[in-house]
């Protein structure tokens, strides 16, 4: 009998060992705990590049639309060559991402083609465009001639719509005469075949019109360069939606083919006849 404390207690050791066995083998068991995924490196990075370039995108969106005013985009003015022509290939790449840089060099306006209007500081508005010839023609020059060759114009001026370039021919009226007629050279209710008929025997010093309709025309033959002085583009307008011709896609790209057609580049930095484009 004097043993069977010392039994209970043997057993009672083994239970407990057995037990913590127990124990031992449930927690080896267990699966460890996934460590929580890491973020990505560069994640927040990435994340804060972002935000501040559509930060930068969105204060010069803010920049531009303060300077639109009253149916003009006052900044266009501001720029001499320089800011234009980086102006001209920023517009080219936004209205066409999938541009190559070779096409985009084939497109791009050289900044001495460009004549700094940015001394004139009346209004863009077209009423004052007559004025805007004047100041910026050689001295002397009498703008209501045009040359004796059909469809032979000195000065083109370019628009971004065929009712704006209606407008434009209108405000021009001062610069026609007997002798000579302001062209339109745009496809509003006018079809190719009738506006080459026109050039073919209209003596036209100046004619308006849109960048298509032009290139098409010059295409023809009918609408001759030869004594073309002065391209000048509508830049400074803006319509209901807030566009103008450099911000439309179906303006602006066939606005650059036309200026850097061959037969026009050339002359930008030639010496007698020197070609000058000039933004309103």
């Amino acid at each position: 009998m004097a043993d069977a404390p010392a039994q209970k207690g043997l057993s009672n050791k083994l239970d407990k060992k057995r037990k913590r066995q127990a124990d031992d083998s449930t927690k080896q068991d267990k699966p460890e705990a996934a460590p929580a995924a890491s973020a990505p490196a560069d994640g927040p990075s990435k994340k804060k590049r972002k935000q501040k370039k559509n930060k930068k995108q969105q204060a010069e969106h803010d920049a531009r639309m303060q300077g639109r005013q009253d149916g003009i985009d006052q900044s266009i003015g501001k720029m001499d060559g320089r800011l234009l022509a980086d102006y001209f290939a920023q517009r080219a790449k936004k209205a066409d991402k999938e541009l190559s840089a070779v096409e985009l060099n084939d497109l791009s306006v050289p900044d001495y083609a460009f004549l700094d209007t940015s001394s004139f500081t009346e209004s863009r508005h077209l009423d004052k465009l007559p004025d805007f010839l004047k100041a910026f023609a050689p001295k002397g020059a009498d703008l209501s001639k045009a040359s004796e060759e059909k469809g032979t114009p000195h000065t083109l001026v370019v628009a971004g719509a065929g009712l704006r370039a209606a407008d434009v021919v209108r405000s021009l009226r001062t610069f026609q005469s007997k002798e000579t007629i302001v062209g339109k050279l745009f496809a509003k209710h006018i079809k190719l075949e009738e506006a080459k008929q026109f050039l073919e025997r209209a003596r036209m010093g100046i004619g308006a019109g849109t960048p298509a309709r032009i290139s098409d025309l010059i295409e023809s033959g009918t609408l001759k360069l030869n004594e073309l002085e002065r391209i000048v583009i509508d830049g400074s307008h803006i319509d209901q939606k807030q566009r103008g011709i450099f911000d439309m896609r179906e303006t602006h790209l066939p606005l650059l083919k036309l200026l850097t057609r061959p037969e026009l580049r050339e002359r930008y930095d030639a010496g007698k006849k020197k070609l000058k484009i000039l933004i309103f």
